[in-house]
């Protein structure tokens, strides 16, 4: 039925009692193919079962790579590593995470399985072995274990204990089950990020009706009320208005024998995440702060990066690391954050594994988290954080109706996702859909936070729209009056025929000073790069944004006196500027400025210097043959 490596495999396909789900070849389309109709054996453990693909043909060596020694992985022949690394790696739980996460191991040719209970689970088709079971037994997950090399999760509901167990046996479990323990349980979480200084909401531990009482008390209202464990996408979490609502949050709940506390209300006006990955090495990177936003509890849209000021991005960061920090083991690390009011900065809680934050990453960083994550519990070296785009969004796919409804919406959306520039569909292929169930995410990638949110705008519009009228202008041209016009025109004509959007506007900085402040302000957030300006001085005071200074001749001064308005900028507020009445060049210069991560436009900007250079020499070379007077007179 199977070809198998010689005898390895021999007690794991004999025993009915443990299965695994070989993966075959790819299809030709490895993440939309059917299955096909598979045999089920039940063996003596009710939550295992063995999976029987079709037969096909298989790389015999590739086909097992479990020992006959539970916890040493073996390569081919125990031979030297071919490829990345040769070794399994074994995930607790197989949803869209770990569909994700074995996409990224599929490109370096990692072998990665999967534990998880549901038959069809996201991870199914793209494993290398889908163990059908739970992870939340204990003899299925020390089973699995003895065919991996490295454990990790995707999932943090898991059981610890099992976890702790194997661990002594000299299993290799990514991060540690000391982390996997402490975020289990929110209040113990409070308790370690507070004994390692991470500033947090006040909190305390409530176990009757009269400990909420004291703590509305103390706190006062609203008042946050959480269960200790399984509380995730907003499951576990009530809100108390007034004392006498605590019951029927208490209630809500599951009561307090279900374990619970309370958390201060935190005055928060934008939440955060930040992506922390950490070697086996304990060397530490961050992903870009980004922000997120929920719908009824659940993330809804990420905007990567965050649009707030460095001072805040750093502080966010820092909290990040030094929180991961205290955890033990390797691994990618999602936190969660509130940014106050008063520029505060709180950790919300942490998961010890990839998440819904950082599914832009895929298509907006260098490494995805997901490739990352893979890099630390293996022991490869960390990949770089940074993005690779100026600007990504995420929007989460959350189901909208129950059953085909929802399947049939879900459908609608997807289909005008594939019409926007820039954006990237991923469908978790889960077989029912639910309301707010998580059934897939559109990423979109662009040139500057403004464009995608407009992106992003046009494809929830249901009404039918063209993409190219959503496209943000990357350069603004100002000017004071429209006298200027004449002149500032030659920047738009040389912008148009570079291909860089552009507009044009009437701002002055004497007659409408709150309309060039709120232009200058708001500019960077619109999607504009670099400015071109009829002077300029008083927009770069403003804008973080490059300035380009074009002196426009006037009636009196032939334009020095504009000019020298601009080069007399105090230190500090720097504007570049070109001759008088030169906006061509301006426009030149703004284009050269997004070359340096364009190059598309670098390649354009070469090819116009030598057509340049080729009409002056067309023009050298007719002159010395015709003769000046020929030359002037045609």
């Amino acid at each position: 039925m199977f070809q198998q490596s010689s005898g390895c495999c021999d007690s794991l396909f004999a025993s009915q009692e443990f299965g695994f789900r070989p993966c075959l070849a790819a299809p030709k389309n490895a993440f939309s193919c059917s299955m096909e109709k598979q045999k089920l054996f039940t063996g003596s453990s009710s939550s295992l079962s063995l999976k029987e693909q079709p037969q096909t043909k298989r790389n015999p060596i590739l086909a097992c790579r479990a020992s006959r020694d539970p916890h040493v992985i073996t390569g081919k022949d125990d031979a030297a590593v071919h490829g990345v690394a040769d070794v399994i790696v074994g995930v607790l739980g197989g949803g869209q995470l770990g569909r994700m996460f074995c996409q990224a191991a599929s490109r370096m040719a990692i072998k990665v399985m999967v534990l998880d209970p549901q038959e069809n689970c996201p991870a199914s088709e793209l494993a290398h072995y889908h163990m059908v079971g739970s992870f939340d037994d204990s003899a299925t997950v020390q089973e699995f274990a003895k065919r991996c090399g490295v454990l990790t999760v995707e999932i943090e509901h898991v059981d610890v204990e099992t976890l702790e167990k194997l661990e002594q046996q000299g299993v290799d479990c990514q991060p540690k089950a000391s982390t996997i323990r402490i975020i289990q349980d929110k209040y113990l979480q409070k308790v370690h990020f507070s004994k390692h200084d991470i500033p947090l909401p006040e909190f305390m531990q409530i176990d009757d009706l009269e400990g909420a009482k004291r703590a509305g008390d103390l706190f006062g209202y609203p008042l946050m009320i959480k269960s200790k464990r399984l509380a995730y996408d907003g499951r576990g979490n009530a809100v108390a208005k007034s004392e006498d609502e605590l019951s029927s949050a208490v209630a809500a709940l599951g009561g307090f024998d279900r374990g619970l506390y309370v958390e201060k209300w935190a005055p928060f006006v934008k939440e955060l995440a930040v992506i922390v990955a950490r070697g086996r090495d304990n060397s530490i990177v961050c992903y870009p702060v980004v922000e997120t936003i929920h719908k009824e509890n659940i993330c809804h849209i990420v905007k990567a990066p965050a649009n707030m000021s460095w001072k805040i991005r750093k502080l966010a960061t820092d909290i990040a690391s030094r929180a991961v920090r205290s955890l033990e083991g390797a691994g990618v690390f999602a936190v969660e954050l509130f940014l106050t009011k008063d520029d505060q900065i709180l950790l919300n809680e942490v998961a010890p594994r990839p998440h819904n934050s950082g599914h832009h990453t895929i298509e907006s960083c260098y490494t995805s988290q997901y490739e990352q994550h893979l890099r630390a519990v293996v022991g490869l070296p960390l990949g770089d954080p940074s993005m690779k785009t100026p600007a990504a969004i995420m929007y989460n796919l959350l189901g909208e109706d129950e059953g085909e409804p929802g399947f049939l919406l879900a459908q609608q959306l997807i289909g005008r996702a594939l019409c926007i520039p820039g954006a990237t569909v991923h469908w978790y292929d889960k077989p029912e859909m639910r309301k707010q169930r998580k059934m897939g995410h559109i990423t979109i990638v662009g040139p500057s936070l403004g464009n995608v949110e407009k992106l992003l705008e046009l494809m929830l519009n249901e009404e039918k729209s063209d993409s190219k009228s959503a496209v943000t202008p990357r350069v603004g041209i100002v000017m004071g009056s429209d006298s200027d016009l004449p002149v500032m025109k030659d920047a738009a004509k040389i912008l148009n025929m570079f291909g860089v959007p552009n507009e044009v506007r009437i701002v002055s900085a004497h007659r409408t000073p709150e309309l060039m402040y709120s232009y200058a302000l708001s500019a960077r957030e619109r999607g504009i790069q670099v400015i071109i300006a009829g002077a300029g001085g008083m927009v770069a005071a403003i804008t973080p944004l490059p300035v380009i200074g074009v002196p426009v001749r006037a009636s009196t001064l032939d334009g020095i006196d504009s000019l020298l308005s601009i080069v007399q900028m105090p230190r500090g507020v720097p504007v570049a500027t070109v001759a008088v009445n030169n906006a061509t060049n301006a426009g030149l210069l703004a284009v050269r400025i997004l070359g340096v991560c364009d190059a598309d436009l670098v390649s354009r900007m070469t090819q116009y210097q030598e057509d340049t250079r080729d009409e002056v020499l067309t023009k050298a070379e007719k002159l010395q043959k015709d003769g000046w007077e020929s030359y002037l007179n045609p």
